[in-house]
């Protein structure tokens, strides 16, 4: 089960580990992730996102090609649009790609570095725990019958109170049932929760 805070105690974890910040997308899912993150400096995203680099970014071809983990510097890996050297005029000069999970549901994680290359110890470190953050992210495979009639009620129009009415139970009842699917569904709101569950196809 999805527990916020030791999500947030890992995340830390990473961060500590990436001096110069790191990308994470979690169980990306028709090039769309289940929750991302970014401590890049912003200067560098913003340069990135308006180049829309995620196309030709060589280490996002390289996570959905393969699972492990990879240096920026391995020369196998090419990049015809001379990102690195690009992302290296921002501080990020030294960098390791970590992929894992299927392909229907793989998540990437970039960490940098400006001082020196990851050592093999740090990487393994690295990706542990990337593997950890996506198990502990894994979509869910069902809901319960009562969350998915919240959610249904909703997502058709209905108020608070129309809803809950509708079922049968009390408002509270019915904002608790939502409160949990939106716990299952790891979506901050109920809009998110009804696309999520859609997106699962759990709807």
């Amino acid at each position: 089960m999805f527990e916020k805070s030791v999500f947030d105690r890992e995340l830390r974890m990473l961060d500590a580990m990436a001096p110069e910040g790191y990308f994470l997308a979690l169980h990306l899912r028709f090039t769309s992730p289940l929750m991302s993150f970014t401590t890049y400096d912003q200067a560098w995203t913003d340069h990135y996102t308006d180049n829309g680099y995620v196309l030709r970014d060589p280490m996002t071809a390289w996570g959905f090609a393969t699972t492990g983990s990879t240096r920026w510097s391995n020369k196998l890996i090419p990049d015809p649009f001379g990102i690195f050297k690009e992302a290296a005029e921002f501080g990020l000069r030294f960098g390791v790609t970590i992929s894992c999970g299927p392909i229907r549901s793989r998540t990437i994680a970039s960490v940098a570095r400006a001082d020196r290359e990851f050592t093999d110890a740090e990487i393994a470190e690295i990706e542990t725990l990337v593997k950890r953050l996506h198990d502990m992210t894994e979509p869910p495979q069902e809901l319960t019958q009562a969350q998915i009639e919240a959610l249904k009620c909703i997502a058709d129009g209905d108020r608070h109170a129309a809803a809950a009415a509708k079922l049968g139970i009390s408002e509270s009842a019915l904002k608790a049932r939502l409160t949990s699917a939106r716990q299952r569904l790891m979506a901050r709101t109920t809009a998110e929760a009804i696309q999520r569950a859609k997106d699962y196809r759990l709807l």
